[in-house]
């Protein structure tokens, strides 16, 4: 057997070690992610990721922009990907992650991945037209492309550990709340006195 210190891009022992600590420690593998995000009109939104807790210990030195717009044919101005297809990457990018990380600890090699990934949507739905309709996608489909001497089966066990499609196969409670600010009303100015 070689002893590799790096399959997938993963530092083995690092991997091992950190498997380790979350097992092994209470509370350590508790997670909280959050993300802030503002509309900007029409479709459009932008969302800011700065910070995560994790291991005990509020991690906030990240800083990502994401945009989201819809297509013109949804009276968008197609300036950035949808929300579903932000869903769509956040599976295929969770799969895939998923993929190498559980590969690299079963001492799986793999060369190279691509995953394709289709959501049929039925958007009768979304505009509340059809009541009977599902509002998000009614299937999705997952094609992976994956270079490896292990069999399709085993990669998709270890593709399955992925968060992200635990969510869309199983859902989760979402708890929406809503606060209202008033809007603003514009005061009329005084007519100046005439002089």
């Amino acid at each position: 057997m070689v002893d590799l210190k790096e399959l997938n891009g993963l530092d083995i022992e690092a991997l091992a070690e950190v498997i380790r600590g979350f097992r092994d420690e209470e509370g350590r593998a508790d997670f909280v992610f959050r993300t802030y995000t503002r509309w900007l009109g029409g479709g459009r939104s932008e969302t800011r990721i700065t910070n995560f807790y994790g291991a005990f210990v509020e991690h906030d030195a990240r800083h990502f922009l994401l945009e989201a717009d819809e297509p013109r044919l949804l009276l968008g101005g197609d300036s950035a990907p949808n929300p579903v297809e932000h869903l769509l990457n956040a599976l295929a990018t969770c799969l895939t992650g998923s993929l190498a990380y559980h590969a690299a600890a079963h001492g799986i090699a793999i060369r190279s991945c691509e995953c394709t990934l289709r959501g049929d949507l039925d958007i009768r739905g979304f505009l509340g037209v059809a009541p009977e309709v599902r509002r998000g996608f009614g299937r999705i489909q997952a094609h992976f492309r994956v270079e490896s001497d292990a069999p399709p089966k085993v990669l998709e066990t270890l593709a399955r550990y992925s968060p992200v499609l635990d969510v869309v196969r199983n859902g989760t409670e979402v708890d929406l709340q809503f606060e209202t600010v008033p809007i603003p009303t514009v005061q009329a100015e005084e007519e100046p006195a005439p002089v």
